[in-house]
């Protein structure tokens, strides 16, 4: 080997392109500004209880998102826990991802060029690490700098939006911003990209379960400031029990068979695949079940009551839009629709007005008994299918 080679060998930081590795330490400890963020958009919406509070937190939670999903493509791709500059860019992304969660409650009014300058730092952050870290991979270097304008023009409109009045053009700002952040990656395409995929599961399963903790947050600070008693904490065990539902329908069979179907494709078609099951179908995962955590923090403050309606469609259109997600997980790896959980999907949407009629109580052991229902069904008619693609299919 010669020395130019040995120097590129030196400085390129990826394993060989067959090697896989786990989510390191600084990954994990990276996502639990995350947490905080997601925390965050539930208090947002839980305060904001109207049509227009639970937009705002879908576009905050989109726009969370997808500065987070950059740095699982960068973090999929090289090691930069291997390098000391890489880790201190990180953390410095991490100090402007807390200040970004900190100014979500007040986004939209007094706080938007907070909000906005620190989504600028946290995306112009990735940007350079990646352009850094590919600068001996050109194929994957040209396909960073094809992303980089879309993805650091969002930032630069909502900053924008921050300095000017509620009112239609702030709107049409934060609205060009959304469609330019989810488009950028169509309008780049997926040439050049490097997908591991058992780390690129693994990443996605994490922050999954940071939204499921996020989850278990919200319902116990509501039932903390209740009394407790016997249906509080009843309740509480209830809502307990709905965020293991949830997370068994995906960790049983969904994330397994993801992966899988991402270890079948090669190139091109494993970089598109993995962009639309996870970057774009796993934040709908995400979203439902920030809305089931609304619902339940709303549903313990109150258990004797019924839900306000937008607090019925956390509950209820949540839970639906989780199962929906993984509905379209199927249809985009192996084609076919699960009919039950269309069903129930259809069954949740058409309980959020009873939510509003009968005590929240009653709401969460429904839901609880749905969703349990569901996972009984799939475990008795998918059961072989199920085995399979859990001990068998490599």
């Amino acid at each position: 080997m010669s020395d130019a080679e040995q120097s590129s060998e030196n400085h390129s930081h990826e394993p060989p392109s067959d090697e896989e590795y786990t989510v390191s330490p600084l990954e994990l400890f990276f996502d639990l500004v995350f947490v905080f963020a997601f925390t965050q958009v539930t208090a947002l919406m839980a305060y904001d209880l109207t049509w227009i509070g639970l937009l705002r937190g879908a576009a905050l939670l989109l726009v969370v998102w997808w500065a987070w999903a950059g740095y699982s493509w960068l973090t999929n791709a090289v090691r930069v826990d291997d390098l000391i500059p890489a880790r201190i860019v990180v953390f410095a992304a991490m100090a402007a991802g807390l200040v970004m969660a900190l100014a979500i409650p007040d986004a939209f009014s007094g706080d938007g060029v907070m909000f906005g300058f620190s989504y600028f730092a946290v995306t112009a952050l990735f940007v350079l690490l990646y352009l850094v870290a590919t600068k001996d991979r050109p194929e994957m270097h040209r396909a960073v700098v094809l992303l980089a304008p879309g993805v650091l023009g969002a930032p630069v409109l909502i900053v924008i939006a921050g300095f000017l009045e509620a009112g239609f053009i702030r709107g049409t700002l934060w609205t060009v911003a959304i469609v330019g952040t989810i488009g950028a990656p169509f309008v780049s395409g997926t040439q050049g990209w490097y997908v591991r995929p058992g780390h690129f599961a693994e990443r996605y399963g994490l922050i999954l379960i940071i939204a499921l903790g996020e989850s278990l947050v919200a319902l116990g600070v509501s039932a903390s400031e209740e009394p407790k008693t016997f249906t509080v904490v009843a309740a509480s065990v209830i809502g307990l029990a709905i965020v293991a539902c949830l997370w068994w329908i995906y960790f049983d069979v969904v994330s397994r068979a993801a992966e899988l179907a991402l270890r079948r494709v090669e190139g091109a078609a494993r970089n598109a695949m993995a962009r639309d099951v996870y970057s774009y179908i796993h934040f709908f995962m995400v979203l439902g079940v920030v809305l089931v955590a609304l619902g339940l923090k709303k549903a313990l403050l109150d258990v004797g009551g019924p839900l306000h309606l937008i607090a019925s469609v956390g509950l209820f259109g949540g839970a639906a839009l989780y199962l929906l997600g993984h509905i379209a997980v199927r249809l985009r790896i192996v084609g076919g629709v699960n009919p039950w959980r269309l069903g129930l999907s259809i069954v949740f949407l058409c309980l959020i007005p009873v939510g509003t009629t009968i005590a929240a109580y009653l709401s969460v052991s429904l839901l609880l008994a749905l969703l349990a229902a569901g996972i009984g069904q799939t475990l008795w008619t998918y059961g072989d299918q199920r085995h399979r693609v859990r001990y068998h299919a490599e």
